[in-house]
């Protein structure tokens, strides 16, 4: 699903359905246009589009602004994994 401006994309975001779960991945607004409510309507968007019971996604440890923005509609922390040294995944979901 994408957000468009004058016929530009500046937000986007992917999902992929399997069984009951709805895996939400590359969420992302173009920086002139972030702190407008496109990353809400388009996560609220999909949430609307999928019948999942749940859905998850996950972000970088140090990206507050987005865990506050999951945690705000409703994700929960559920797992934290650190893939390298120097990084540090937080998972999020929300069930139905």
């Amino acid at each position: 699903m994408k957000a468009t401006a004058d016929g530009k994309i500046i937000g986007s975001v992917r999902v992929l359905q399997k069984d009951h779960t709805c895996y939400v991945g590359r969420l992302m607004v173009h920086p002139d246009f972030q702190n407008r409510g496109i990353a809400t309507t388009l996560l609220m968007k999909i949430e609307g589009m999928f019948t999942c019971r749940r859905f998850e996604l996950f972000t970088g440890e140090k990206s507050v602004k987005s865990i506050r923005l999951y945690e705000k509609l409703g994700y929960k922390r559920f797992k934290v994994e650190k893939p390298a040294a120097n990084v540090s995944l937080v998972f999020l979901e929300k069930t139905r």
